[in-house]
């Protein structure tokens, strides 16, 4: 499975309460479904559902919704970076609309800090799936995809519409005992067949499975 990302500008920023009380929140369209982007890139609706009602029970609805600033490497949320946690996360139509309050983490901190400079953020939505090509050269995100953070905060979103930006795909994960890991191994398993014709092919098999195992 690929890791997808993908930003939206069209999020606003609102501050609730006064003095020890006020906190700020991020709100806007965190997702949207059946819509090609410029990338031609398509989110179907029915995935989405299915995937946000998941996201919603396992982490929304017990605190554990968290999103990071920056474009984090991988699908996994690290805490030292964590900003922000999502309060909310609804179907409107094809879109679906969430809210996050910024925390008082070193990285929640330096988020409003930016947003009180006047500077311009975003989010961007972190998952895993395949995707396929259609017919008419749509690429559609497969029913396989699984939400990490519905919104991590970025500082250089661009998209059409709804404002959604292309899917960067990145490395291929796999899902194993229940953990996403980072793909090593075909790039193992070639070098294993390179090594036909050495002597020593079985110790560098050895070594080579090693190398794998030291990287999950």
């Amino acid at each position: 499975m690929k890791l997808i990302t993908e930003e939206i500008s069209s999020v606003k920023f609102i501050t609730e309460g006064k003095g020890a009380k006020k906190k700020m929140y991020i709100e806007g369209v965190f997702l949207q479904g059946d819509l090609k982007n410029r990338n031609g890139r398509m989110y179907p609706v029915s995935t989405l559902t299915r995937e946000v009602g998941r996201y919603n029970e396992s982490f929304v609805q017990k605190g554990r919704a968290l999103g990071e600033l920056g474009h984090p490497d991988g699908p996994t949320v690290n805490l030292d970076r964590v900003s922000h946690k999502i309060t909310s996360l609804k179907q409107e139509g094809n879109n679906f609309i969430g809210k996050a309050q910024l925390l008082d983490t070193p990285m929640g901190k330096i988020a409003k800090s930016l947003i009180d400079e006047g500077v311009t953020l975003g989010v961007s939505s972190r998952g895993v799936g395949s995707i396929r090509e259609d017919r008419s050269g749509c690429k559609v995100v497969g029913e396989d995809f699984m939400l990490a953070t519905a919104a991590d905060i970025v500082a250089d979103p661009s998209a059409p519409d709804a404002f959604v930006s292309g899917i960067m795909e990145g490395k291929e994960w796999v899902w194993e005992g229940g953990i996403l890991r980072e793909q090593h191994a075909q790039s193992i398993k070639d070098r294993i067949n390179a090594l036909g014709g050495q002597n020593r092919l079985e110790e560098h098999k050895l070594n080579l499975f090693n190398d794998f195992l030291s990287n999950l």
